[in-house]
């Protein structure tokens, strides 16, 4: 029976994927013939599941033995250091959002192709169910009017034609015909169970891509969501919704590697089928209808005769003996007996209908119909459905990296707004040109005679200015130096006020350089007293 096939060509990556080791869960090779009901072939598909689990594991640890790194390891936070830090993190976390982008990218396309092939199938098995209905519905029928319509005509027949002897035989070769028509179309299989079983395989064959379509698509929108969270936290610098994402990131980066394992074994298994569909078809219809017949469907080739051939043809030589002699008594018979008209014509009526449900009884018997549906399916899965679950096999590994990458730039961009905020909090709080404390100023009045501890005298060079005075003292006059309530209590800004007038510092400066500057204003002091006293 084996056959070359040059209507189905099974793709390469079916082939490649037929060759993935399979192995059971007692690490033993099996045969790598589909047969999802053998419970060693279940165990090798769960193997491929569980070295996705093992990619998550090692995953997972290789990020837990990075942290630990991070967090054992700190350094010096140094100006020099911060700037390498800060592009690396830049960097990674745009390498996160391109790699995240092209991971939906290909899972929309994987997604859509996979569902488009599913479509083909069902699409395919609902036209062979409807094939096989018609087929089962014309020989239901015309079995019901052989066995009650043609029978009740020859009855009442029997009885106009009592007195002519020829009449009444002519009756009885009509009944023998039809009985004989009768057995011929219960010789054809019986395609009910057949139907049944297609319409139960693409019904749920439907429900199933249909949750399995929608879980991909909620999962695309949230890698993709998170993404640009992420990103969004990044900008602001925001710890809170870096941190809520590091945990949504380790969820996504879970069920990325899930989504690998089911699909890898649903490629797999499916490649399985598709290297050889003609086996397993086979294998499921035997005891429902005979294998010649399986065959004759499967590669509907000119040389492999009709399994129905006599039947069909058995079927057409009765109906035409039955039309003659039908045709004979209405010719001789009507004018002698006018009664008999009526049942005459119901018989050449039915016969008339009989022979039309034979004719498309023949054409839904044919092998083309069929097969073409059959091989729709085979191309709809084994085309566009593993190549679509190739591809959700790709964006599940460029998303396990990208989320990988994000995970290790968020815990060092964390660093570096935790090492800001401390450099913030480092300056004093009483400093004027501090933003803080001008705020605080602007909400506290009585920060108001608060003197600054960089404003000084100019008389005689006196640095007791330098330390905050007592709450009483005589203010400079306006023309040389602003007024300190003004200062403090009034309007924060300082750009009006010049800075060689009133001797202070820029607005913006760290510890070090404001010990420079008192130091700077000490010496100039001294040189200046030393002048007077000349």
């Amino acid at each position: 029976m084996s056959l070359t096939r040059v209507d189905y060509i099974a793709p390469w990556w079916t082939y490649w994927l037929h060759n993935f080791p399979h192995i059971n869960l007692r690490f033993q090779p099996i045969d790598k013939s589909f047969q999802p009901e053998d419970e060693n072939y279940q165990q090798s598909l769960i193997f491929l599941g569980c070295v996705a689990a093992a990619g998550l594991g090692l995953n997972l640890l290789c990020l837990a033995v990075y942290l630990s790194f991070l967090c054992c390891c700190r350094k010096d936070e140094e100006e020099e250091t911060k700037k390498p830090n800060s592009c690396c993190v830049t960097w990674s976390a745009v390498t996160a959002g391109l790699i995240t982008c092209i991971s939906v990218g290909v899972g929309f396309y994987g997604n859509s192709e996979t569902n488009d092939g599913v479509y083909q199938l069902t699409y395919s098995l609902y036209n062979a169910n409807h094939t096989l209905g018609g087929v089962d519905s014309l020989v239901t029928g015309t079995m019901g009017n052989m066995r009650t319509g043609l029978h009740q005509h020859l009855a009442r027949l029997d009885e106009i034609f009592a007195t002519r002897g020829d009449y009444v035989q002519t009756l009885q070769f009509m009944q023998q015909m039809a009985d004989n028509v009768i057995k011929q179309l219960l010789g054809l299989p019986d395609w009910d169970e057949a139907k049944v079983d297609l319409a139960t395989v693409a019904d749920q064959t439907a429900n199933i891509e249909y949750y399995r379509w929608l879980t991909y698509l909620l999962l695309l929108i949230l890698d993709l969501v998170i993404c640009l969270l992420a990103c969004l936290g990044l900008a602001k610098q925001s710890r809170w919704l870096l941190t809520t994402m590091m945990v949504f990131g380790v969820l996504t980066l879970i069920l990325s590697w899930t989504s690998l394992g089911a699909d890898l074994a649903a490629a797999v298994g499916t490649s399985d089928f598709c290297v050889s569909p003609d086996k397993y078809v086979m294998g499921q219809t035997k005891g429902i209808i005979t294998a010649d017949i399986v065959h004759y469907y499967i590669y509907c080739n000119q040389t492999l005769s009709n399994p129905f051939q006599q039947p069909l043809t058995i079927f057409q030589r009765s109906l035409t003996t039955m039309q003659i002699q039908i045709q004979g008594l209405l010719q001789f018979a009507v004018p002698l007996f006018p009664t008999a008209e009526r049942d005459l014509l119901g018989i050449q009526h039915l016969l008339n209908s009989s022979e039309a449900s034979l004719h498309q009884l023949t054409a839904l018997l044919d092998c083309r119909g069929l097969n073409k549906d059959y091989l729709d399916a085979m191309v709809g899965v084994c085309y566009d459905g593993v190549e679509g679950v190739l591809y959700l096999c790709l964006f599940s590994i460029l998303a396990a990296c990208a989320f990988t990458v994000m995970l290790c730039a968020i815990p060092r961009a964390l660093r570096q707004i935790a090492s800001r905020e401390r450099d913030y909090d480092d300056i004093d709080e009483e400093d004027p040109f501090n933003p803080r404390a001008r705020r605080i100023g602007s909400r506290n009045p009585n920060h108001a005679n608060m003197h600054s501890f960089c404003s000084y005298s100019s008389s005689m060079g006196s640095q007791n200015s330098l330390h905050p005075p007592a709450p009483a003292v005589s203010n400079p006059p306006m023309s040389e130096y602003m007024n300190q309530t003004a200062l403090f209590g009034g309007n924060p800004r300082y750009e009006n006020v010049p800075l060689i007038g009133r001797g202070s510092p820029p607005p913006s400066y760290s510890p070090t350089m404001r010990a420079t500057y008192l130091s700077m204003t000490e010496e100039q002091s001294r040189h200046f007293g030393s002048d007077f006293q000349a």
